[in-house]
């Protein structure tokens, strides 16, 4: 039998589907992308008219590994997007005990279901005794749970000791006030790093595994060859680089996403995680909430197993504050 599809943010098709009527240009709060984008560089033309060389990779995954806190650009594999790491991981390992800690992302228990293996959905890591991989998102989404870097190491050497494997999504860790397990690789982990959340370039479909240097290269090697588009090499070298813009763009996030508290609290609604690029929250009634703002042309994010909570990412500029402000008033 066909699964049904992963419901997803962004996806503004559907979004028109379910309200015509609503006023043009969508809002789109669906996402947890930055909303303000990294300002792309001007690049050379033969970046779209050449294959990438492979010392532009290597260029690339030199400043990720820095920008990771990874001592060694080997332990770093790049690729279209991490969507297509979290599907290339399953095919590496032969079929074995999943256990996803959730509720979070989904395509992670999809992806391993895919790939033959038995997959657990489990709420406490405690839980995990007995599964072969673990999967952490981390910060989670949609709640933003945060698991510490000493409890994931005692995890990873667990794991590690019968040649089992922690797979730590660090998605929406780069603006975060927390450690992250790039520092602290060993065998058995792999971290998951997404460029487009943090830089606002989702279209761009860049993302990073951090590992062990013989994972990393088998990764690599079922990627394929010019695996990264030259553009992506470019500007994600430029933008994993900027160091100063990445502090900067995480101080102003955090405002944005303290404005965003208040005008939920103010709509009735109590604000139970998130990260500073998205909040989740509960409202007495999320569903008439939800189709409020969908008739305004403003797009958030539902939970069919959570009716009461939506997820909001930022606004990208005042008109869109004002627009969501009305709304939530």
């Amino acid at each position: 039998m066909a699964r049904e599809p992963i419901a997803h943010g962004g996806d503004l098709d559907a979004a028109r589907r379910l309200f015509p009527a609503a006023p043009e240009p969508w809002v789109d709060l669906s996402t947890g992308i930055n909303p303000v984008p990294y300002p792309c560089p001007a690049l050379d033309a033969s970046a779209f008219r050449r294959l990438p060389s492979g010392a532009d990779l290597a260029a690339l995954t030199a400043v990720a590994a820095s920008a990771y806190g990874v001592s060694d650009p080997r332990c770093i594999a790049a690729a279209p997007g991490t969507q297509i790491l979290i599907e290339t991981l399953p095919r590496l390992r032969a079929p074995g005990r999943v256990a996803v800690l959730g509720p979070t992302y989904a395509e992670h228990a999809a992806a391993w279901t895919r790939g033959g293996h038995a997959v657990t959905a489990v709420t406490d890591l405690a839980e995990t005794d007995g599964a072969d991989v673990v999967v952490v998102v981390n910060p989670n989404n949609p709640d933003g749970r945060i698991v510490s870097v000493p409890v994931l190491i005692a995890l990873a050497d667990r794991l590690g000791a019968r040649a089992g494997l922690l797979v730590v999504d660090e998605a929406f860790a780069d603006l975060e006030p927390m450690d992250c397990l790039g520092p602290h690789l060993r065998p058995g982990v792999v971290v998951l790093r997404s460029f487009g959340k943090t830089y606002g370039l989702a279209g761009i479909r860049l993302g990073f595994a951090a590992t062990d240097p013989a994972l990393a290269a088998r990764i690599a090697a079922a990627l394929g060859p010019w695996a990264v588009s030259g553009p992506a090499l470019a500007i994600g070298r430029a933008a994993l680089g900027d160091a100063a813009w990445r502090m900067d763009a995480a101080a102003a996030r955090e405002t944005d996403a303290a404005r965003l508290d208040r005008m939920i609290v103010r709509a009735g609604g109590e604000r139970i995680g998130g990260t500073c690029l998205f909040r989740t929250a509960t409202f007495p009634d999320a569903p008439g909430l939800y189709h409020r703002l969908g008739e305004a042309g403003i797009y958030v994010r539902r939970f069919a197993d959570a009716p009461t909570r939506l997820r909001f990412g930022l606004p990208a500029d005042k008109t869109e504050w004002c627009r969501l402000s009305r709304i939530l008033k």
